[in-house]
């Protein structure tokens, strides 16, 4: 996933929703900032997952603004619900 470069203040966070037919309830979604930021100065974290889509939130914690076209990386881990 590229993001577009626009500023992100410090503190700040966006949340985007990915849309992806293989996500399921239950499966762990994992990312990872793979370039195009400043090391160090971002955290990411996944939230909100449902059957086909999780949201992903980046956030500025570097104390300045920023303006970088972060590169994120995801996968997938399928679980299997048991009831």
């Amino acid at each position: 996933i590229t993001m577009n470069n626009a500023a992100l203040a410090s503190g700040a966070a966006v949340k985007f929703t990915v849309t992806n037919s293989m996500a399921s309830i239950g499966d762990v979604p994992v990312v990872a900032i793979a370039s195009g930021g400043t090391s160090g100065d971002y955290q990411v974290s996944v939230n909100a997952v449902a059957a086909g889509s999780f949201d992903i939130v980046l956030q500025n914690i570097s104390g300045g603004s920023l303006s970088e076209a972060v590169v994120l990386n995801f996968a997938l881990i399928q679980a299997v619900l048991k009831n």
